[in-house]
């Protein structure tokens, strides 16, 4: 990875990293380590074990304090929606983390800047280099910027199909979700999903697998709807 680009990623976290090489090893996949033929170890795969434990701490000890009342049941099913793949993989897409990584061909060719998992582990291994580089404290501020902020909006992406379903059900209407669109090699699929209601389209997303993109779809539509209703309100 070259200086420019360091630089770059280093300004969008707000961050800047006394061992750059940390920061290029949470961003180097295992693909591209096997195909440059570097040793095992030589990937992010370590540093996203080690940023896995650290962000679950941070986001376990934010839910604790904004949280007094919850018993510990309420307390991990909210902490697995803030650390799930998808939610971290919509965390990693807002800092655009999947232009800085480093992929084989073979990987990047078939969209793996795109692939939840890849930007998931690849966020996790970040923060791990955070916490070497420069302490826990910097990666907790690194995490509550990134991962912990804009809460609702992620728990509403999490839980989106089962919050329009609440929704529609609430007016009385007919939610269904319509497959338009299949394409691609086994491999890289692509599907595009729209949800309909009551025979409207209201909205459509394209992902890799069919469940992602009815959860993107459903996001998408909640966010219409509210857009809707509130200018209903102004009006």
């Amino acid at each position: 990875m070259n200086q420019k680009k360091i630089l770059e990623f280093e300004k969008k976290i707000g961050y800047t990293f006394e061992n750059p090489d940390l920061l290029v090893t949470a961003l180097t996949h295992s693909s591209y380590s096997n195909e440059k033929r570097l040793r095992k170890y030589q990937c992010n795969e370590r540093l996203e074990f080690l940023g896995d434990a650290v962000l679950e701490l941070i986001s376990s000890e934010y839910i604790f304090h904004e949280n007094p009342t919850k018993p510990e049941g309420d307390l991990t099913r909210t902490r697995a929606s803030y650390v799930c793949e998808p939610t971290l993989a919509l965390c990693a897409r807002e800092i655009a983390l999947g232009d800085y990584l480093l992929l084989g061909k073979g990987e990047d060719h078939t969209g793996g800047r795109e692939r939840d998992s890849i930007l998931s582990d690849a966020l996790e291994a970040t923060i791990g280099a955070v916490y070497l580089d420069g302490g826990f404290e910097r990666a907790k501020e690194y995490v509550k910027n990134f991962v912990l902020r804009d809460i609702e909006n992620k728990k509403l992406f999490f839980d989106s199909k089962t919050i329009l379903q609440e929704i529609v059900q609430g007016q009385h209407l007919e939610l269904t979700y319509q497959l338009l669109d299949e394409s691609g090699p086994d491999h890289c699929k692509s599907f595009t999903v729209a949800v309909v209601i009551d025979g409207k389209q209201v909205s459509k997303s394209t992902d890799r697998t069919k469940k992602k993109a009815e959860q993107s779809a459903a996001y998408q539509a909640i966010l219409t709807l509210r857009r809707e209703n509130e200018m209903t309100a102004d009006n």
